[in-house]
């Protein structure tokens, strides 16, 4: 019996996530299963049953009328979405355990960066100043994550085991061994005024938007060690309000600022993050994880899948995330 074909349909990227390369890796893992990296004329679509997507053009996926699942080949899923022709089958987000892993490296990174003043002892440096602060416990900083998926909840378990107080925050209900967890809109408040640290690591939906802005960092605690308290965010771009933010951290509402992600990328030259001194910039990489794990991971969902078992990773349509 022939297998179905998995059609690629990657746009943008790296050199080691182009096209030409996720092919290579699709076809050392998919024995037997024709890849068909796309655009491709030579190929009839009723024969495609899987499609591993990154970025794909409105109206790509609907052309192929067997299609079974679709794979997203990072983690947010937000431009899919967006798709109004999106053929209603299983849509799968990456989450593997390296991803996982390094988004938890950039999280604690930050947080530690913050909570040891690393920032300004660069300034120090770089002003030959010997001029250190006073240096507080783990203990005396609150930490709070927004999002309590896989990233979230393993993020927080390290920040709890270094001596950190961690809280989350999730839209449903969460149960997390030593984290506070806080849920839904009754309870943002509550989280908010009890931390230092604001992580977020939120899915892009249209009812987290920018939800950070002036409004929810006004409500972030004031009476820390750092004196203001620092934003963090590894999420999505359009989680953030960024006029906002720069007013934020000009008046003192906010005292430093970590991004990862922003309302367009790459980040325009004449953005003032790039030169901002409370504003620490990576471009987009806090969890660039291994194309080749991603692979194996499409490749194994499928053959369970085809052997009757349940696709892992299932993005809730109407939560969209």
């Amino acid at each position: 019996m022939t297998k179905g074909a998995l059609a690629l349909l990657v746009h943008g990227g790296t050199d080691n996530w182009s096209p030409q390369r996720w092919k290579s890796r699709f076809d050392d893992v998919c024995e037997g299963r024709s890849v068909l990296l796309l655009p491709d004329a030579s190929f009839d679509p009723a024969d495609v049953h899987y499609a591993a997507v990154w970025k794909p053009h409105p109206g790509e996926l609907a052309v192929f009328p067997n299609l079974r699942v679709i794979f997203n080949l990072g983690a947010g899923v937000d431009a899919l979405m967006a798709d109004r022709s999106l053929p209603d089958v299983p849509l799968v987000r990456v989450a593997v355990g390296d991803l996982t892993a390094r988004m938890t490296e950039y999280v604690v990174l930050h947080v530690l960066m913050h909570h040891r003043q690393e920032p300004y002892l660069r300034e120090s440096q770089r002003e030959k100043r010997w001029a250190p602060k006073s240096q507080w416990a783990a203990g005396a900083i609150s930490v709070g994550i927004m999002g309590l998926g896989t990233l979230g909840t393993d993020a927080a378990d390290v920040l709890r085991r270094l001596g950190f107080r961690v809280a989350g925050w999730s839209r449903s209900p969460r149960t997390i061994d030593g984290i506070e967890c806080f849920h839904g809109e009754a309870q943002l408040e509550a989280f908010l005024r009890r931390t230092d640290i604001l992580v977020c690591l939120l899915p892009l939906t249209p009812q987290t938007r920018h939800i950070l802005d002036r409004g929810l960092f006004e409500k972030l605690n004031r009476t820390s060690p750092l004196g203001a308290p620092v934003v963090i965010n590894a999420g999505r771009g359009g989680l953030q309000n960024e006029a906002d933010i720069l007013q934020c951290l000009d008046d003192g509402t906010l005292g430093g600022a970590s991004l990862d992600v922003y309302a367009t990328e790459p980040l325009p030259a004449d953005s003032p993050f790039w030169t901002h001194p409370k504003v620490v910039l990576t471009p987009h990489n806090a969890a660039d994880t291994d194309p080749d794990e991603i692979s194996k991971y499409v490749a194994q969902q499928i053959a369970r899948f085809e052997e009757g078992g349940a696709l892992e990773n299932v993005v809730d349509r109407k939560r969209g995330y």
